[in-house]
Order: C-alpha cells, then sequence, then structure tokens
C-alpha cells in the first residue's frame, strides 16, 4: 500500500505555506475592542491598516465661506430657483461652490448647467440635484431617528463624485441555464459580501416592505413564523451587507446570547431599523421615480435606477464621516424642509422646465417612519 502519498502531499502543502510566510507575507495587525458585557464574546475586531486608509478617505471638508444670511433673496435674483429660493445671494452661491467640490470638482458647474443660459433644465444632473436636495433635507427633517443632530450633506454620499461609488441595483447576473435554476444564490454575491447567499436580498428588504423577521420564539415549527429557510438566508444577506458597509460585525446592533431580544441588544440596533426604514423611503419616495429622467447608461442592467443603501453614506465605518457634522455651514440650505412638492417625470422632456407642484411626492410603501421599536417587536 502506498501509504506515503498521503503523507508527502501534506508536506508539500506545509513547505508551500512555509515558503509563503518566508518570502515575507504576515497576518494585517488587528484591534480588538470589547463592545459589550465581558463573558458574552462581543469583540470587534478590526484591520489596522483599513482603519488608517478610512481615516484618509473620510476627511470632511471646509465650507469655502461662512455665508452671509442676509440681503436679497436667491429666488428673487435668479430664474428657475425653485428649492433654495428662500436663501440669501451669498448662502445660495456659497452652497452652489460647496455643491460643486463635493459633486462635480473637475466638471464644475457645467455638469449641471448649460452655462450659456445657468436656469435652463437643458441638462438632466440638474433636473435630478433639485429632486436630492429636497431628499437631502426630508433625510436631515424627518429622520433625526437615525441621523440624529448630525444630518448629512451632499457630500455624506458623494465624495468628490457625480454618482457616489457605493449604490445598488437590480442584479441578475450571471443568470442561470435554461434548464436550471438557482434562485439567486450560489455567486459570489456583490451586495451579500462575496458569499454565495441571495444576491438580490436588497431588492425585498431596503426598496420592498418584506417583514425582516426569521428568529422563532420556539425550538418546534409552531405556525406563529412563517419565514422559513429562504427567508433566512435572505436576512442574513442583509446582515452581510450592512456589516460590510459599516465595517462592523453582528454583535454591534446585537446580542451574542440572544440576538432576537430588542430588550438585550445595544442602542445601535434600534438606530440601525429607523436607517433600514428611512432607505426604504428614499428609494421609493425619491430614486425611483425619477426613472424616467436618468439617460439609459444611468441605470442598472436590468433597466432600474441607482439606489442607495447603508454602503452609500457610511462607506465603510459606523458613522458616515466618523460622526463629524457638516450642516452648521449649511443649516438654511440642509437642513430644514423648502418646497416638498414635486414634477410629473412621467412626462419629462429633456430641456423643458420642470415645474414645481405638478404632482404631489408618492408615500412609501414600506413601514411608516415614525412606528415605534415596540411596535418593531411585534
Amino acid at each position: 500500500m502506498q501509504l506515503w502519498i498521503p503523507f508527502a502531499a501534506s508536506a508539500g502543502a506545509l513547505l508551500a505555506v512555509a515558503s509563503f510566510v518566508g518570502a515575507g507575507w504576515d497576518a494585517p495587525p488587528v484591534e480588538s475592542t470589547q463592545i459589550g458585557y465581558r463573558g458574552t464574546g462581543m469583540y470587534l475586531e478590526q484591520d489596522v491598516e483599513k482603519l488608517e486608509a478610512l481615516k484618509v478617505a473620510n476627511v470632511v471638508p471646509e465650507a469655502p465661506w461662512e455665508a452671509d444670511p442676509e440681503g436679497d433673496r436667491a429666488g428673487d435674483l435668479y430664474e428657475n430657483v425653485q428649492v433654495l429660493g428662500d436663501l440669501s445671494d451669498d448662502q445660495f452661491n456659497q452652497f452652489m461652490a460647496s455643491i460643486t467640490e463635493w459633486i462635480a470638482p473637475e466638471q464644475g458647474c457645467e455638469y449641471c448647467h448649460d452655462l450659456e443660459n445657468l436656469a435652463s433644465d437643458q441638462i438632466y444632473q440638474k433636473v435630478v440635484a433639485r429632486r436630492m436636495i429636497q431628499m437631502n433635507q426630508a433625510i436631515n427633517v424627518d429622520w433625526g431617528d437615525h441621523v440624529g443632530a448630525t444630518g448629512v450633506t451632499c457630500y455624506t454620499c458623494h465624495r468628490g463624485h457625480g454618482i457616489p461609488l457605493d449604490y445598488w441595483v437590480d442584479d441578475q447576473e450571471p443568470k442561470p441555464a435554461s434548464n436550471m435554476s438557482r434562485a439567486g444564490q450560489n455567486v459570489a454575491g456583490t451586495y451579500s459580501g462575496n458569499t454565495s447567499l441571495p444576491q438580490n436580498a436588497l431588492m425585498d428588504y431596503l426598496l420592498g416592505d418584506e417583514p425582516i423577521r426569521v428568529h422563532s420564539l420556539s425550538a418546534l415549527p409552531t405556525g406563529t413564523n412563517p419565514a422559513g429557510v429562504k427567508e433566512t438566508e435572505k436576512t442574513w444577506s442583509l446582515m452581510m451587507y450592512m456589516s460590510e458597509s459599516l465595517g462592523v460585525n453582528c454583535v454591534t446592533c446585537h446580542n451574542s446570547r440572544a440576538f432576537n431580544d430588542w430588550d438585550q441588544s445595544p442602542p445601535q440596533r434600534v438606530t440601525a431599523w429607523h436607517g433600514i426604514n428611512m432607505t426604504r423611503a428614499l428609494n421609493t419616495d425619491y430614486l425611483t421615480g425619477l426613472a424616467p429622467v436618468f439617460p439609459a447608461h444611468r441605470k442598472g442592467p436590468e433597466g432600474d435606477v441607482f439606489k442607495v443603501g447603508c454602503a452609500t453614506c457610511h462607506n465603510g465605518v459606523q458613522k458616515p464621516l466618523y460622526g463629524v457634522s457638516m450642516l452648521q455651514a449649511y443649516v438654511d440650505a440642509l437642513d430644514k424642509k423648502g418646497p416638498t412638492d414635486v414634477p410629473d417625470y412621467s412626462t419629462y422632456v429633456p430641456g423643458e422646465t420642470q415645474v414645481m407642484g405638478a404632482q404631489a411626492p408618492t408615500t412609501s410603501s414600506a413601514l411608516p417612519p415614525r412606528t415605534t421599536v415596540a411596535d418593531a417587536k411585534d
């Protein structure tokens, strides 16, 4: 019997590992932080080298100047200012200078404006930007349960890019062979932490209003929990996406001894619950309605618009920009609501002025924004 074969294979593998280590590879330094009660195993492990890179990527830009709130209003001085017309001339120009640096530092004003006629809606980016300013205002005013007093600005998501780097779309690729079905699994899913979990869970949870409740309160099936393996795997996929988006692990929001128990969970779980509902509302009320405005190259392979998720704002850290607020310099622009009307984008024609007030904003079909956490436990 050739008993030496498995021993030779093992020796070869060990030699390969030894050669790899000898070539200079070393495990990255890891920072361990206890975030729960002792003995519960609630530790957050983070790669120190990645943390340094994240610190560099999350530096808050300063305002170009301190704006004077006094003086003539922008709506009286300029044509076609439909959302920010109550700003002073200086506040308006300060915000325009800032938003240019936040979103299109290389292209400049012409990214959104026809330089021959700044009032024109010829360029679709201007139509989108107007709606996104409304969305930004709604986040700061209506979703304080998630963003707190820190709030958000356009920079929170865009970081110098016309399109935020971390968006998501309907992901059906690669499609299965004609005689096979994989139910959206068994590939390295882009939005599931590169796992083989369901790759399109965000469509159900961050756009649709499918319940995220899979934990049973009894050991045996009782009929009180209709969720099965399919729903459990989709929920796990969402949790993987959220962990990757914030650079955290499960115990940031859950107690490791009782994952389902809200009363034993860290307060971050409540914040995350509001964040899920906020994201649903933003995608439903602000982004999907813009489908007629976006050109084909600004849509996903299935023809849907780019949508926001946890990663869009957080960019790999638990608190966007490490919790530093940018709102102080833009309070009048972004920390209160201007007009909330919305044009009828289904009749969108490039170049025509999109008049606010033609249609009331849609209401999200997701969970109500002000549903209490107590309701969520039921």
